[in-house]
Protein backbone atom coordinates (compact mmCIF):
# COMPACT_ATOMS: atom_id res chain seq x y z
CA UNK A 1 0.00 0.00 0.00
CA UNK A 2 1.31 3.39 -0.91
CA UNK A 3 0.31 6.93 -0.17
CA UNK A 4 -0.23 9.06 -3.27
CA UNK A 5 -1.70 12.52 -3.77
CA UNK A 6 -5.44 12.62 -4.47
CA UNK A 7 -8.37 14.98 -4.39
CA UNK A 8 -9.54 15.67 -0.86
CA UNK A 9 -13.15 16.31 0.15
CA UNK A 10 -14.38 19.81 0.86
CA UNK A 11 -16.62 20.67 3.82
CA UNK A 12 -19.58 19.63 1.68
CA UNK A 13 -18.01 16.28 0.80
CA UNK A 14 -17.29 17.30 -2.80
CA UNK A 15 -13.73 16.72 -4.06
CA UNK A 16 -11.41 19.70 -3.84
CA UNK A 17 -8.01 20.25 -5.33
CA UNK A 18 -5.32 18.14 -3.66
CA UNK A 19 -2.80 20.12 -1.68
CA UNK A 20 0.65 19.25 -0.41
CA UNK A 21 0.67 16.25 1.85
CA UNK A 22 -2.78 14.95 0.88
CA UNK A 23 -2.67 11.16 0.78
CA UNK A 24 -4.75 8.31 -0.55
CA UNK A 25 -4.63 4.62 0.17
CA UNK A 26 -5.53 1.68 -1.99
CA UNK A 27 -5.43 -2.00 -1.23
CA UNK A 28 -6.33 -5.25 -2.86
CA UNK A 29 -7.98 -8.37 -1.56
CA UNK A 30 -9.01 -11.75 -2.81
CA UNK A 31 -12.71 -12.26 -3.52
CA UNK A 32 -14.48 -12.86 -0.21
CA UNK A 33 -15.30 -16.39 0.75
CA UNK A 34 -17.55 -17.69 3.45
CA UNK A 35 -17.17 -20.33 6.08
CA UNK A 36 -19.48 -22.43 3.90
CA UNK A 37 -16.79 -22.37 1.20
CA UNK A 38 -14.75 -24.55 3.57
CA UNK A 39 -16.99 -27.42 2.41
CA UNK A 40 -16.95 -30.04 5.10
CA UNK A 41 -13.95 -28.63 6.99
CA UNK A 42 -13.90 -27.72 10.65
CA UNK A 43 -13.39 -24.10 11.68
CA UNK A 44 -9.83 -24.89 12.72
CA UNK A 45 -9.06 -26.44 9.34
CA UNK A 46 -10.35 -23.32 7.54
CA UNK A 47 -8.35 -21.00 9.81
CA UNK A 48 -5.15 -22.99 9.30
CA UNK A 49 -5.72 -22.82 5.55
CA UNK A 50 -5.93 -19.01 5.89
CA UNK A 51 -2.66 -18.89 7.84
CA UNK A 52 -0.97 -21.07 5.21
CA UNK A 53 -2.31 -18.95 2.33
CA UNK A 54 -4.44 -21.77 0.88
CA UNK A 55 -7.68 -19.93 1.72
CA UNK A 56 -8.02 -16.13 1.56
CA UNK A 57 -8.00 -14.10 4.73
CA UNK A 58 -11.13 -12.03 5.37
CA UNK A 59 -11.20 -8.81 3.30
CA UNK A 60 -11.40 -6.72 6.51
CA UNK A 61 -7.82 -7.79 7.25
CA UNK A 62 -6.49 -5.95 4.20
CA UNK A 63 -8.79 -3.00 4.76
CA UNK A 64 -7.48 -2.32 8.26
CA UNK A 65 -3.98 -3.80 8.05
CA UNK A 66 -4.00 -6.94 10.16
CA UNK A 67 -3.68 -10.67 9.48
CA UNK A 68 -4.27 -14.06 11.06
CA UNK A 69 -0.89 -15.60 11.88
CA UNK A 70 -1.73 -18.63 14.07
CA UNK A 71 -4.67 -20.85 14.94
CA UNK A 72 -5.09 -23.87 17.16
CA UNK A 73 -8.08 -25.36 18.95
CA UNK A 74 -9.57 -22.57 21.12
CA UNK A 75 -6.97 -19.96 20.14
CA UNK A 76 -6.33 -17.48 17.31
CA UNK A 77 -3.57 -14.88 16.91
CA UNK A 78 -3.58 -11.80 14.68
CA UNK A 79 -0.91 -9.18 14.05
CA UNK A 80 -2.02 -5.59 13.36
CA UNK A 81 -0.04 -2.69 11.92
CA UNK A 82 -0.90 0.75 13.33
CA UNK A 83 -0.60 3.47 10.69
CA UNK A 84 -1.52 7.05 9.87
CA UNK A 85 -4.65 6.13 7.87
CA UNK A 86 -6.19 4.74 11.09
CA UNK A 87 -6.02 8.01 13.06
CA UNK A 88 -8.92 9.73 14.76
CA UNK A 89 -9.07 13.55 15.14
CA UNK A 90 -6.90 13.40 18.29
CA UNK A 91 -3.98 11.83 16.40
CA UNK A 92 -4.26 8.39 17.96
CA UNK A 93 -5.29 5.18 16.21
CA UNK A 94 -9.08 4.94 16.18
CA UNK A 95 -10.59 2.62 18.76
CA UNK A 96 -12.53 0.90 15.98
CA UNK A 97 -9.26 -0.57 14.71
CA UNK A 98 -8.60 -2.17 18.10
CA UNK A 99 -12.22 -3.29 18.48
CA UNK A 100 -12.18 -4.93 15.04
CA UNK A 101 -8.82 -6.57 15.70
CA UNK A 102 -10.16 -7.93 19.01
CA UNK A 103 -13.46 -9.07 17.46
CA UNK A 104 -11.53 -10.91 14.74
CA UNK A 105 -9.33 -12.76 17.23
CA UNK A 106 -12.27 -13.56 19.50
CA UNK A 107 -14.47 -14.84 16.68
CA UNK A 108 -11.65 -16.84 15.12
CA UNK A 109 -10.87 -18.45 18.46
CA UNK A 110 -14.52 -19.52 18.68
CA UNK A 111 -14.45 -20.67 15.04
CA UNK A 112 -11.46 -22.88 15.83
CA UNK A 113 -13.67 -24.98 18.11
CA UNK A 114 -16.49 -25.53 15.61
CA UNK A 115 -17.02 -28.77 13.70
CA UNK A 116 -17.84 -28.77 10.00
CA UNK A 117 -21.32 -27.43 9.33
CA UNK A 118 -21.40 -25.02 12.30
CA UNK A 119 -20.90 -21.23 12.25
CA UNK A 120 -20.87 -18.34 14.71
CA UNK A 121 -21.70 -14.67 14.93
CA UNK A 122 -20.81 -12.11 17.57
CA UNK A 123 -23.77 -11.15 19.75
CA UNK A 124 -21.89 -9.23 22.45
CA UNK A 125 -18.52 -7.49 22.43
CA UNK A 126 -17.02 -5.73 25.44
CA UNK A 127 -13.84 -3.77 24.74
CA UNK A 128 -11.49 -2.05 27.18
CA UNK A 129 -8.72 0.18 25.81
CA UNK A 130 -5.98 0.87 28.33
CA UNK A 131 -3.35 2.90 26.45
CA UNK A 132 -3.25 4.93 23.25
CA UNK A 133 -1.92 3.54 20.00
CA UNK A 134 -0.04 5.95 17.73
CA UNK A 135 0.77 5.54 14.03
CA UNK A 136 4.39 4.75 14.89
CA UNK A 137 3.49 2.17 17.56
CA UNK A 138 5.19 -1.11 16.61
CA UNK A 139 3.00 -3.97 15.40
CA UNK A 140 0.36 -5.22 17.79
CA UNK A 141 -0.35 -8.85 18.64
CA UNK A 142 -3.90 -9.89 19.44
CA UNK A 143 -4.55 -13.31 20.93
CA UNK A 144 -8.06 -14.64 21.43
CA UNK A 145 -8.80 -17.63 23.67
CA UNK A 146 -12.06 -19.51 24.12
CA UNK A 147 -13.46 -19.68 27.63
CA UNK A 148 -16.57 -21.75 26.84
CA UNK A 149 -17.66 -23.46 23.63
CA UNK A 150 -21.18 -24.85 23.84
CA UNK A 151 -23.78 -26.09 21.40
CA UNK A 152 -25.51 -22.69 20.99
CA UNK A 153 -23.18 -20.12 22.57
CA UNK A 154 -19.47 -19.57 23.08
CA UNK A 155 -17.47 -17.04 25.06
CA UNK A 156 -13.90 -15.88 24.60
CA UNK A 157 -11.40 -13.30 25.78
CA UNK A 158 -8.59 -11.49 23.95
CA UNK A 159 -5.71 -9.14 24.61
CA UNK A 160 -3.86 -6.71 22.35
CA UNK A 161 -0.20 -6.36 23.32
CA UNK A 162 2.83 -4.75 21.78
CA UNK A 163 4.73 -7.27 19.64
CA UNK A 164 8.08 -5.94 20.82
CA UNK A 165 7.44 -4.66 24.34
CA UNK A 166 4.53 -6.83 25.54
CA UNK A 167 2.61 -3.77 26.84
CA UNK A 168 -1.16 -4.23 27.12
CA UNK A 169 -3.11 -1.87 24.81
CA UNK A 170 -6.63 -3.34 25.00
CA UNK A 171 -8.58 -6.40 26.09
CA UNK A 172 -12.06 -7.71 25.36
CA UNK A 173 -14.62 -10.43 25.88
CA UNK A 174 -17.31 -11.76 23.58
CA UNK A 175 -20.35 -13.94 23.51
CA UNK A 176 -21.07 -15.63 20.19
CA UNK A 177 -24.13 -17.43 18.94
CA UNK A 178 -23.29 -20.85 17.47
CA UNK A 179 -25.63 -22.25 14.83
CA UNK A 180 -25.81 -24.71 11.93
CA UNK A 181 -24.84 -23.36 8.52
CA UNK A 182 -27.96 -22.55 6.49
Amino acid sequence: MTATPSAAASDTGAPREAGPGVRSRTHTWEPPTSYADGAGRSGLEVLRMCVEGRFPQAPICGTLGFRLVAAEHGRAVFVGEPAEHLLNPMGTVHGGFLATLLDSALGSAVMSTLPAGRAYTTIQLGVNMVRPVFPDTPNLRCEGTVIHAGRTTATAEARVTGSTDGKLYAHATTTCAVFPLP
